[in-house]
């Protein structure tokens, strides 16, 4: 680990806390918003954060065939619902925005399936997880599988 950010600017830590709890209340479902997070976090190749979400998918019960496809989730089918695919779909589209500058058809495929507020509050956890897989890439967080190695 290069720099501890959780202990050298805890003011912030604790802000990107309060989004994260903020996303929590939000009413989006938990298995949705983790499977965001996890692909949001391969596309990243945030290795800490690969390791969490994968890990939070697991305790919640969510089959690892499921996981293993979330890369590939366009290919799996009905193990992805249809809130799940718009769901990866406009994170992978918010996620690259520098390629991909968030069409219009991303955003109306999202609209089809999600109402303003659900939207919004996507959009807001994928910025989230943004930033935590830019924290963590930066400062090498490790991952919990190598700490237990």
């Amino acid at each position: 680990m290069r720099i501890d950010y959780n202990q050298v600017a805890p003011n912030g830590a604790k802000a990107l806390g309060g989004v994260y709890g903020y996303v929590l209340q939000s009413g989006l479902p938990t298995e949705l918003v983790d499977l965001v997070y996890l692909r949001i976090s391969q596309i990243n190749n945030c290795a800490y954060c690969l390791d969490m979400h994968t890990r939070d998918l697991i305790k919640l019960g969510v089959k690892i065939e499921k996981i293993a496809l979330v890369q590939a989730w366009e290919e799996g089918g009905s193990l992805f619902s249809e809130a799940e695919r718009a769901a990866l779909a406009w994170a992978e589209s918010v996620t690259r925005v520098a390629d991909t500058g968030v069409p219009d058809s991303a955003y109306k495929a999202a609209r089809a399936v999600f109402d303003e507020k659900q939207l919004v509050d996507l959009t807001i956890a994928i910025s989230l997880m943004n930033s935590y897989n830019r924290m963590a890439i930066s400062f090498r967080s490790t991952p919990q599988a190598v700490r237990e190695n």
